[in-house]
């Protein structure tokens, strides 16, 4: 072992006397050099940074006349250069590494401050292959590493957010930074350069559309939250580049804190209403739907929504796919909702749920588009499964009718309305709909005629709670998530009052869950899709 490697970490402020500075975000750089030459500071910097602290009035030297070697190969290789990278390693408290500095005419270079080239937002911008491949940072992640690595006697700074407390710190040191706030930016930084190199993995892997080898998850601290699923665990919110509206990406417009369960369960709830081209909302308990309704406006989806389980929809998510209107919020503010999430939301609106000011508030500004799905990342003891989200959505083209009785256009539209619904309830899932919405829903249950009478009960629960004599399964369509394994589900249904039945099929049974339904009138088209959700 080498006597460098023995070292003890030193404890002390360091005195910053040069910093090389290259930054392609460049918000809060030019008061940030200020202040460091207003200190005594050296500035190294590169190209469009050196040009912009230059025209700033701040004394820069450029890294090529530091180095006495230009930048070559369009800016490709600038930083990668002895000088630079032994003024950031070398141990001021080794003597071999002295001598080598005098030597070799090395300078120190005490602080370091980088921000990567913006791979992940040339990515979102929908760039070319090469532009996206140009915009991969190499002489900076070197860089960052480097004097994470030598923060025993070098700061590295790798975002903005850090500018203020670090001059606050020399402030309080003498023109130094201490031991403690270095370890940490340390720590940032390599926390940092994992998350680009994590990206920049991803984003090849996605090239080809196989699972890469090795597979990593990064992500940026949004938000501590109150605590987990229960008071007992903690949680954090975490923002990984993507660019998908959503929950994550909202802006929070009024309301109580966001926990855990409200981002969980209004991600669920938005999701399941971007499924839909017509006016939807979707009311969401425990990340199951427990009412959706496509309408012709926001408020008629929503009275129809509600009307399917109006006793769970209390404390639940409402999403909507279309701004948030006065009427519509006027109706939701008559019963104590959790969350409400629109892609905007009128001045009217607003103006109302301000008189419910506990109510969270989300707008994301658009609908989510459907070839944008990420991966879903489930953790396990030992690892994570990944795999790719539910994209399918069926059509009528891809509907076989396998009884003797076709479905009538109203069936049909019913039909593929309640599979995409029973996409997003957890399996074992049935959906009874009509004209529309959901009129019953069974969730989760380990035996799929359990999920069949549940939904049946919830349908007879809400009509008595409407006034009405018949179930609001009379007439309705049913959808299955997976085939039936045997009839009984299916004959539950019908016993209920279904008129038409959409499911995958693929059970050995299949013949005999046809026969049954044939037996009862009733039409049934296969998908070939199943749609389990866990």
């Amino acid at each position: 072992m080498t006597r460098a490697a023995k070292a003890m970490p030193v404890s002390h402020a360091v005195k910053i006397k040069r910093a090389l500075i290259s930054v392609s975000d460049k918000n809060g750089i030019e008061d940030f050099a200020r202040a460091l030459a207003g200190q005594g500071v050296d500035i190294l910097s590169t190209g469009g940074t050196a040009a912009l602290l230059a025209k700033a009035g701040i004394k820069v030297t450029e890294v090529s006349d530091h180095t006495g070697f230009p930048e070559i190969m369009d800016g490709r290789v600038k930083t990668l250069h002895p000088k630079i990278h032994g003024g950031i390693l070398a141990r001021r408290d080794e003597a071999s590494h002295i001598d080598a500095m005098k030597k070799q005419g090395i300078e120190d270079i005490d602080m370091v401050v980088i921000n990567l080239y913006p791979f992940v937002k040339t990515v979102q911008s929908g760039a070319s292959f090469e532009d996206c491949i140009e915009n991969i940072d190499i002489g900076g992640p070197a860089m960052v590493r480097a004097a994470a690595k030598n923060h025993d006697f070098v700061s590295i700074i790798t975002s903005a957010d850090d500018y203020g407390r670090v001059l606050e710190d020399m402030k309080a040191n003498n023109g130094g930074v201490s031991y403690e706030l270095r370890k940490e930016l340390a720590a940032n930084a390599y926390a940092h350069t994992a998350a680009y190199d994590s990206a920049i993995s991803n984003w090849f892997a996605g090239q080809s559309g196989d699972h890469p080898k090795n597979f990593s998850v990064a992500g940026t601290l949004k938000q501590v939250l109150r605590y987990g699923e229960n008071p007992h665990q903690t949680a954090a919110l975490y923002v990984d580049g993507g660019k998908r509206p959503g929950a994550a990406l909202a802006t929070f417009l009024q309301g109580k804190e966001l926990s855990y369960n409200n981002l969980n369960d209004t991600n669920a709830a938005f999701e399941l209403v971007s499924e839909f081209e017509n006016p939807a909302v979707a009311i969401i308990k425990h990340a199951n739907p427990c009412g959706v309704a496509s309408g012709k406006d926001m408020l008629s989806a929503y009275k129809s929504a509600l009307l399917c389980d109006p006793v769970s929809a209390f404390g639940g998510i409402i999403a909507l796919n279309r701004p948030l209107d006065k009427a519509t919020a006027e109706e939701i503010t008559k019963i104590f909702v959790e969350v409400i999430i629109a892609p905007s939301v009128d001045k009217d609106a607003l103006d109302i749920l301000k008189k419910k000011d506990k109510i969270r508030v989300l707008a994301t500004g658009e609908m989510p588009k459907r070839e944008l799905l990420p991966r879903i990342i489930t953790r396990i003891a030992g690892g994570f499964l990944v795999q790719d989200a539910d994209g399918v959505h069926i059509t009528k083209k891809d509907l076989k009718v396998v009884t003797k009785r076709a479905p009538s256009e109203q069936e049909l539209n019913d039909m593929l309305f309640a599979f995409t619904v029973a996409k997003h309830v957890k399996s074992n899932a049935i959906v009874y709909a009509r004209n529309g919405a959901t009129v019953g829903i069974g969730a989760g249950q380990m035996s799929r005629v359990d999920s069949s009478r549940i939904a049946a009960w919830k349908a007879g629960e809400a009509a008595k709670g409407a006034g009405l004599k018949e179930s609001l399964a009379k007439g309705s369509v049913v959808a299955s998530d997976a085939f039936f394994p045997f009839a009984d589900g299916l004959i539950s249904a019908a016993e209920a009052g279904v008129t038409a039945v959409i499911q995958p099929g693929g059970s050995i049974r299949d013949n005999e869950v046809i026969a049954a339904a044939d037996e009862r009138r009733l039409a049934m088209v296969f998908t070939g899709v199943r749609h389990f959700r866990h």
